[in-house]
């Protein structure tokens, strides 16, 4: 019995540092997420810039190198690269922001149904109460009305 009220008492004692370990963790999550993403970005400018060179050198063997045609592929090449980049960091930025949504549309889901679980306790507390009463008022009209009755 002692080691059960003193696990309870360590646990109640450590609750308040387990839910700032939570919240450092989503923070620390989230800062997870910003550098991944930053280094995905930094991976794709990498590749692309690559992916440019390798263009610009084929086209400079060919001797295509200030051909117009070259300069437009070369170009399009860019923009594309550039297109996608943007739609992946707007993908992502989604992504994060849907998830936090849901996290926070959850915390709220939790809070509303603990206060609905609060009121209902309250409420039926106060029917047990008032039915209790009622019946002891029943109970002392009922010995009141025998006492009349049997005078």
């Amino acid at each position: 019995m002692k080691k059960t009220i003193f696990a309870l008492t360590a646990l109640l004692v450590a609750a308040p540092a387990f839910s700032a370990t939570t919240h450092a963790t989503d923070e620390g999550v989230a800062q997870a997420h910003k550098g991944a993403d930053s280094a995905k970005e930094k991976l794709h400018q990498a590749q692309h810039r690559g992916q440019e060179l390798r263009l610009r050198s084929e086209h400079a063997a060919q001797g295509k190198k200030h051909d117009f045609g070259s300069k437009v592929n070369e170009g399009a090449r860019k923009t594309w690269d550039n297109t996608k980049e943007g739609a992946e960091t707007a993908w992502d930025k989604t992504k994060q922001g849907s998830q936090n949504a849901w996290d926070k549309t959850k915390k709220g889901s939790v809070r509303a149904l603990d206060k609905t679980k609060q009121s209902s306790a309250k409420a039926w507390d106060a029917s047990k109460e008032g039915a209790g009463k009622a019946w002891d008022s029943a109970r002392q009209r009922a010995r009141e009305l025998k006492n009349n009755v049997t005078e």
